[in-house]
């Protein structure tokens, strides 16, 4: 069991529910947000090791939005672009100068997930 604490921003229940699912399955502690706001806020309240973070959402217009405000508190930890349009978007901008770590592509595959981001939490 890990005692990594993962952070989930996406504005969609479904989403939000099965990623903490496969991530429970997998010992991960699962934080979930339902919009960029509560997003940061538990970012700030809780630092978790890692986060997921949709791209577009409702509240603070856009994942990068709250990527950009994770990076003025914390340089360090890892902040995935979760997004359908994913590949989309790094392939027409750097997903980094966004302030992301890497991009997980909707529908994200079980195993992706588990095997990216055990690799950044080096677990």
């Amino acid at each position: 069991m890990s005692d990594k604490k993962i952070l989930v921003i996406d504005d969609d229940p479904d989403i939000l529910e099965s990623i903490s699912a496969v991530l429970s399955s997998e010992g991960f502690n699962v934080l979930t947000a339902i919009d960029g706001h509560d997003g940061v806020a538990k970012f700030k309240s809780e630092k978790p090791d890692l986060v997921l973070c949709d791209m577009m959402m409702e509240k603070v217009d856009a994942g990068s939005k709250v990527a950009e405000m994770i990076r003025k508190e914390d340089s360090v930890t890892p902040v995935y672009l979760l997004s359908s349009i994913g590949n989309a978007t790094a392939s027409n901008i750097s997903v980094t100068d966004l302030g992301f770590t890497g991009v997980l592509q909707k529908p994200v595959d079980p195993d992706t997930l588990i095997s990216q981001i055990k690799k950044s939490l080096k677990v």
